[in-house]
């Protein structure tokens, strides 16, 4: 089989995903979200443009990212925990649950064509960007509710959509956590955040697996996940995080769910067109 060249300039690239994290890192720790709705359809259209395979090149940003959003979104979980925005027992049993859900969804993912998996992006961030606007909240207190089985079911759920969508699964997570068990959008965001440093393992370890020996990987991989795109984002994405932490806290939490939603559509729109 004739293999495809490589034709985007490395370094043009690597520039713009250097910048990537930069504002990846920020959205994370704005929104509690993992970054991987920007960073996945950055490194797949940047795959593409390179000549890969659309489907490799869909599982490999998807792994990439789910790789980078684990230290960002430590960075960013205990930069919300300093504030007291983190319930770490609802995080720690969703997270649990999530690690199950994350190596589901990614073993799955890996299987599947990657027009399935993309068009199965777009539609859930559009999809919950929109119940997210639907359910503005001018509550800044109010008391969470929620139980252990919740929580659970919660955590499986999101778990396998961060398996299946390579977001880490934040985009689920914090319009559940604020429209389903009444977390005001600053604990929502910092509970997603350190609920994602679980899913996002399950999710990634299953890439790894699954994608080791795969034809067309680019140089330089771990399975599904590509080293210097890794190394790139990683180093820029984490103190980006601690930022995006202090911009969320200084913002109200119904301003935060207006950008959020859009960002969203934006995002997922654009998935869509080019898909």
């Amino acid at each position: 089989m004739h293999e495809r060249e490589y034709t985007v300039d490395p370094a043009l690239q690597y520039a713009i995903f250097f910048f990537t994290g930069i504002v990846t890192g920020t959205a994370s720790g704005l929104f509690g979200v993992g970054g991987g709705f920007l960073m996945t359809p950055v490194q797949f259209w940047l795959y593409i443009l390179g000549g890969m395979d659309s489907t490799v090149a869909t599982r490999v940003a998807f792994g990439t990212s789910l790789a980078v959003m684990i230290p960002t979104m430590v960075s960013g979980s205990l930069a919300h925990a300093a504030r007291g925005a983190v319930n770490w027992k609802a995080a720690g049993t969703m997270g649990c649950a999530a690690v199950l859900g994350g190596f589901f969804g990614g073993t799955l993912a890996a299987h599947l064509p990657g027009i399935v998996l993309r068009g199965f992006f777009a539609v859930l961030i559009i999809v919950m960007a929109v119940r997210m606007a639907w359910h503005l909240r001018s509550c800044e207190v109010c008391e969470p509710r929620g139980s252990t089985p919740g929580y659970v079911l919660t955590g499986l759920l999101v778990g396998t959509v961060s398996g299946l969508a390579g977001i880490g699964g934040g985009i689920l997570l914090v319009p559940v956590l604020v429209m389903l068990f009444g977390y005001p959008m600053h604990s929502a965001v910092g509970t997603s955040s350190a609920c994602l440093i679980f899913s996002s393992a399950g999710a990634v370890t299953a890439y790894i697996i699954n994608g080791i020996g795969t034809a067309g990987l680019p140089p330089f991989s771990i399975g599904y996940v590509n080293v210097p795109v890794f190394l790139i984002l990683a180093a820029t994405t984490i103190p980006a995080a601690r930022f995006g932490v202090r911009c969320a806290h200084g913002c109200s939490g119904r301003t935060l769910q207006i950008i959020f939603a859009c960002v969203l559509v934006l995002i997922g729109g654009l998935m869509l067109v080019s898909g």
